[in-house]
């Protein structure tokens, strides 16, 4: 090792991981666009608990995802990572509370947890009404401008 790169404390292998978790991206990226979908999510996770997956008998999970990253795998459930973009959708559909766990973070920084149906439902029923209450504030900026009109 060089006593330039020891002396400016430049890690190596931080640079390779950058750009190693750069590249994912970037392909990942590239894949779904090519299946035209969008991204919402700067990252998230998800894991299947084996031990209650009844995907033999339902494989709910497996029809559900948009992206096809879950799979049907020698007698359990499959991910492949790179083509899941966290939508809970998978969520929404499992039979069975607490078997399929998403977490992801939107680009505002919240996090969010999924581990059962109506966790998913609780979160579309929010973004639906204040998307409602959005629309209300562009059309009426007052509610006097509301009473004007209807009152």
């Amino acid at each position: 090792m060089s006593k330039k790169t020891e002396n400016s404390g430049t890690n190596i292998y931080e640079l390779l991981l950058e750009a190693s978790e750069k590249e994912k991206k970037e392909k990942r990226a590239e894949l779904l666009k090519s299946m035209g979908v969008k991204e919402y999510f700067e990252e998230g996770s998800i894991e299947i608990d084996m031990k209650t997956c009844k995907g033999l008998e339902c494989n709910l999970c497996v029809e559900a995802c948009p992206t096809n990253a879950l799979y049907w795998k020698a007698g359990e459930i499959g991910i492949v990572e790179d083509l899941c973009v966290y939508c809970a959708a998978c969520v929404f559909k499992c039979i069975v509370d607490n078997c399929i766990r998403v977490r992801r973070k939107r680009p505002n920084g919240k996090k969010e947890n999924f581990s059962t149906p109506r966790d998913v439902l609780r979160l579309l029923h929010d973004i639906n009404s204040r998307k409602r209450c959005d629309r209300l504030r562009s059309i009426f900026s007052t509610a006097e401008d509301y009473l004007k009109r209807y009152g």
